[in-house]
Parts: C-alpha cells; sequence; structure tokens
C-alpha cells in the first residue's frame, strides 16, 4: 500500500514543517506529481528525495504549481527531481497509456471509475465519450467489455494524438474511434441518435453539454453523468 506523504517526511522533516505538506500525490507511469504549498516549497528538493527514495520506481518529481485550468484541463508543473520529462507509459488494468501530464489532462485516481464503467457495458453496446482526454476510460472499456463501438473524443490536439497511439498500444482498432474537436460540434453533425451510452467525465462542463448527450442516445439509453458536491464543513 501507498504510504501517505506525510508519514514518509516525518523522517526527514521537523513535525511542524511537515503540516504544510499535502498529504496525497500522484504517481503515473515512472512520474510522481507533488502539490506543495508556498511554505512547503523551501523543502522541495528533500521532499522529492524522501519520495523517490520510497517509489524506486520514480524517476521524475514534478510539483504542481496551479489549478487544472481551460479546456484543455491542463495543470502547471515544476520539476523538482529526476529526470526532466513529462511523458511517461502509465499502466492501468491491463492498459498501457502514454500521456504527457503537461499537455493532458490524467488522473490515475479514476482507475477504479474506469473499471466500475467497463463492468457496466452491454455486448455490442455503442458508446460516445465525449470528455475522452488520452482514451482511457474508452480503452479501458474496450478491453474488459464486449463494446461494440466507442467514439471517443477530445478537443486537445495533445490528447488526441496520444489517444491515437494509446489505441494502437492496446490493440482496440475499429473499437475505439478516435475524433478530434469539441463534442457539441461533432455530435451535431456525425453521432446524433447513436448511442446506448454516454460519458461525461468533466464535471466543469456537464450541464452545460447536457443537451448534446441527449441528442447522441437513442430512444433510450444511459448517461453517466459526473458533478461536484461541495459539503459544508462538518458534513461527510
Amino acid at each position: 500500500m501507498r504510504r501517505r506523504l506525510r508519514k514518509i517526511l516525518s523522517e526527514v522533516l521537523p513535525k511542524d514543517e511537515v503540516l504544510y505538506v499535502y498529504n496525497s500525490y500522484d504517481i503515473v507511469g515512472d512520474i510522481a506529481i507533488l502539490r506543495l504549498t508556498e511554505k512547503a516549497m523551501k523543502h522541495n528538493q528533500i521532499i522529492a528525495e524522501a519520495l523517490m527514495g520510497v517509489h524506486k520506481n520514480v524517476k521524475t518529481i514534478l510539483a504542481q504549481t496551479g489549478p487544472v485550468l481551460g479546456d484543455f484541463r491542463i495543470r502547471k508543473l515544476e520539476h523538482l527531481a529526476g529526470e526532466n520529462k513529462t511523458v511517461t507509459l502509465h499502466r492501468e488494468s491491463g492498459c498501457l497509456f502514454r500521456v504527457d501530464v503537461g499537455k493532458c489532462y490524467f488522473s490515475p485516481r479514476l482507475f477504479y471509475e474506469r473499471m466500475r464503467i467497463a463492468r457496466q457495458v452491454g455486448d455490442g453496446e455503442v458508446v460516445v465519450n465525449m470528455f475522452a482526454g488520452v482514451g482511457c476510460f474508452s480503452i479501458v472499456m474496450a478491453k474488459h467489455s464486449n463494446v461494440g463501438k466507442v467514439y471517443s473524443i477530445d478537443v486537445n490536439p495533445a490528447a488526441f494524438q496520444y489517444m491515437q497511439e494509446n489505441v494502437r498500444l492496446n490493440r482496440v482498432y475499429g473499437k475505439v474511434i478516435p475524433l478530434l474537436g469539441d463534442a457539441k460540434e461533432i455530435i451535431k453533425e456525425r453521432l446524433c441518435h447513436v448511442a446506448d451510452r454516454v460519458l461525461m467525465p468533466l464535471p466543469e462542463k456537464a450541464l452545460e453539454y447536457l443537451p448534446y448527450a441527449l441528442l447522441a442516445l437513442k430512444n433510450t439509453g444511459l448517461i453517466h453523468y459526473y458533478d461536484f458536491e461541495h459539503a459544508r464543513k462538518g458534513e461527510n
């Protein structure tokens, strides 16, 4: 089981300094991505070296220095230690994903959700994935279900390029169809009433794009709609 970051750092930093460090981090392939507070940044080399000491497979440590922004969902990253790179090969659920974490949105935390959706897909279903990124939901679905076809849309040219490569890496030709462009326009022009299932894994734009998800569905079907729920302080 992966150790929490504060537990790792308690061995190399004073206790009061450890409190300024976010406890979680992502590992994508051989790249670890941390979020550091301004006060924690002064210890960035110690933090990076401690993490690499625990995770021997990690070759690069990056710090996320801002929120995920823009239509392409890009996060600003700063190199801290190891190889200075942003491209890696990530393994998940028997699939391979080439991704540039500096140019494409990718979250390893969604691995369970990707498999959960794949297990629901029926034989021969047609699926429209409106916000596909580098193709993770689509490819996991193609590898772990008997889906008929997944139209896999993304507006980010870099993500589209990696999606095409990932289709080749995972040998899901003909099942996953990469499409570059805005999901609204592609559905209006090419994908009206074709889908048994529509996937909308982008909470920030889900409500805006919901009419087009409905347009993509056949007379009956299922939409996987994701949104944010903000709990008040003290609520679970």
